[in-house]
């Protein structure tokens, strides 16, 4: 049985190590995203790390990280599943993962897919500068928001602007759970108070607009390539109109301007909510990274 534990900051060098730096992966293979969310385990095998993650009642191993021959990593997986007594279910797994988990276990696996997993991956350009008619509208909210707030100031998420950006959060969850007692928000509650303990640990940047002492919007995302950005959290206050689509805009130009390799920005997945899936598309991404997942075929005979 494989030996799991919580992925720590310190894990940093180790986990890049066995990271492929020029590999197209979804947001679940973010450094950070592992650290903060507190769902999956790691187990640190040479070149390679095996991941478990657990998460309402369902366990699944991601497909393992690494560089070299990834089959005895996938076999101690399967008998990692078999000594617990769970099915052993692969997820994760781009179209190039399924080929070559196929070609490793011919027949062996039946593999499926879910729409409502697949990250939103926008060209940076795009973002950035929101030209043509497609992005007219987003254009007209930035320039209200700007009209509407001449003296706001667009800095980095730092030491200076941490408790405007936290006094910020923690107004946008006390009006979401007073509209909503029930909303199922603590688990991303915590997992941005990690964020912020932890902020240059995880090898996070951040954006924050500022209207004198107070923070309008603020956002917070880390590399999850050499040439794509993942923004993991963006929270705005509710009276300012136009404030998410102002941060959105300017990260996006001071990412380009920062980092000039970078190419695309992941907002990760719609998580198949309708309202949030209109507004991903409403960006008009430059692609979806589509992802998939698989499962023994004698764990479903045995079940």
């Amino acid at each position: 049985m494989l030996t799991f534990q919580k992925l720590k900051p310190e894990d940093r060098a180790a986990f890049l190590k066995c990271s492929h730096p020029e590999k197209i992966r979804g947001c679940e293979y973010s450094f950070v995203n592992m650290c903060i969310w507190g769902r999956q385990r790691v187990c640190f095998l040479e070149d390679f790390i095996a991941i478990f993650s657990q998460y309402d009642r369902n366990t699944v191993y991601p497909f393992p990280m690494g560089r070299g021959d990834v089959k005895p990593v996938l076999d101690a997986i399967i008998h990692d599943a078999r000594s617990r007594g769970i099915p052993c279910r692969i997820s994760s797994m781009t179209a190039e993962d399924c080929a070559l988990l196929e070609s490793l276990y011919p027949g062996q696996f039946r593999f499926h897919t879910n729409r409502d997993n697949y990250d939103y991956v926008y060209g940076i350009e795009d973002l950035a500068w929101l030209r043509g008619k497609r992005y007219q509208s987003k254009r007209n909210f930035v320039n209200r928001f700007h009209a509407a707030h001449p003296d706001c100031q667009t800095v980095p998420l730092d030491a200076t602007t941490m408790p405007a950006a936290k006094a910020l959060v923690q107004k946008w969850y006390d009006e979401k759970l007073a509209a909503d007692p029930m909303a199922d928000l603590h688990l991303e509650q915590v997992a941005l108070e990690r964020a912020f303990a932890h902020r240059e640990a995880l090898g996070l940047e951040g954006l924050v607009l500022m209207e004198g002492d107070t923070a309008l919007a603020m956002t917070m995302g880390s590399f999850l390539s050499e040439n794509t950005f993942d923004i993991h959290f963006e929270k705005a206050l509710s009276g300012a109109d136009g404030a998410y689509a102002a941060i959105n805009c300017a990260f996006a130009r001071y990412l380009q301007e920062k980092y000039p390799q970078l190419q695309y920005l992941n907002r990760e997945d719609d998580m198949g909510i309708p309202g949030l899936r209109k507004a991903k598309l409403s960006y008009h991404p430059d692609h979806l990274v589509a992802k998939y997942w698989a499962r023994l075929w004698e764990d479903d005979d045995a079940h």
